[in-house]
């Protein structure tokens, strides 16, 4: 517990900065599931069971867990083909965009 018991800006700004968010909200395992998926997978689509695979994590937890919000703030696109990542993510993650890709 840091501060006097009351949250101001300065305790969350270093609470998150703790936890390794980013000033987008992602996380660790965020940005390391978007990687993979430029760097492993060409930026898609790649199926959530290959996906799962390569990251070690269990299937329901990156459908239910991370994907969400991946998908709501646009640095995921799920279609029937697999999971995509979105210009946004490329851009978020300093990686550059393949030329054609979007």
């Amino acid at each position: 517990m840091k501060g006097d018991g009351a949250i101001d800006m300065k305790i969350t700004k270093d609470s998150l900065l703790a936890l390794d968010v980013d000033e987008k909200g992602l996380d660790d395992i965020d940005r390391k599931l978007l990687s993979t998926i430029i760097e492993k997978f060409s930026g898609g689509p790649v199926g959530v069971d290959t996906l799962s695979a390569a990251l070690r994590e269990d299937k329901e937890t990156i459908e239910d867990v991370y994907e969400p919000y991946l998908l709501q703030e646009g640095f995921l696109e799920r279609t029937p083909r697999g999971r995509f990542a979105t210009k946004h993510a490329y851009q978020h993650l300093g990686i550059n965009i393949p030329k054609g890709l979007f």
